[in-house]
């Protein structure tokens, strides 16, 4: 049996998601937030999280540096996948652009098991496990957005109908219009 495609579009109408996303506000509050978050890290890692990490016992100390190593990595393409998006906002560059630059700075994929699962992740400074949190919720929410992005393509062309089809041959078999 044959699928027909049943639907007809008009390519005047498409409106790329991806287009639209990054220049709507609610990018603009994403771009705010996550770029906010980065400033954050940096400045506690940098600063009071330092001093938090000489208070905690010898196994927590490498559990605390291995998250910190993962959160900075995972800020970092957070604040690159933003600022791609911004680029083409702006008009810097076209989202075609923004989609061959993936290559070289790619989100990686979420990670599979919660650093809450660990036991050593509770006895982690109560400030570190909020970040690596809030950094997991926002990386999440930007896989799913560059995924919509990613798969925004234009619309097919439109087909001609089958039954448009049908009916034709049989005008021009019994010789009508």
């Amino acid at each position: 049996m044959t699928e027909f495609d049943v639907t007809f579009r008009d390519d005047r109408e498409w409106v790329s998601f991806g287009e639209s996303y990054v220049s709507s506000e609610a990018f603009k509050t994403l771009f705010r937030e996550g770029m906010l978050l980065v400033e954050e890290t940096a400045a506690y890692l940098d600063g009071e999280g330092r001093a938090e990490s000489r208070l905690i016992s010898r196994d927590a100390t490498l559990a605390y540096a291995s998250e910190s190593m993962r959160l900075t990595t995972r800020l970092m393409q957070i604040a690159s996948w933003l600022l791609v998006q911004r680029a083409v906002s702006e008009g810097e560059i076209s989202l075609s652009q923004a989609q061959e630059e993936k290559t070289r700075v790619k989100l990686a994929e979420s990670e599979r098991t919660l650093p809450e699962a660990g036991d050593t992740f509770a006895e982690l400074p109560l400030r570190l496990q909020d970040l690596v949190r809030r950094s997991r919720r926002l990386h999440t929410r930007i896989l799913h957005l560059d995924a919509l992005i990613s798969e925004d393509r234009p619309a097919p062309v439109p087909r001609e109908s089958p039954v448009t089809a049908q009916f034709g041959r049989l005008q021009a078999a019994f010789g009508g219009k």
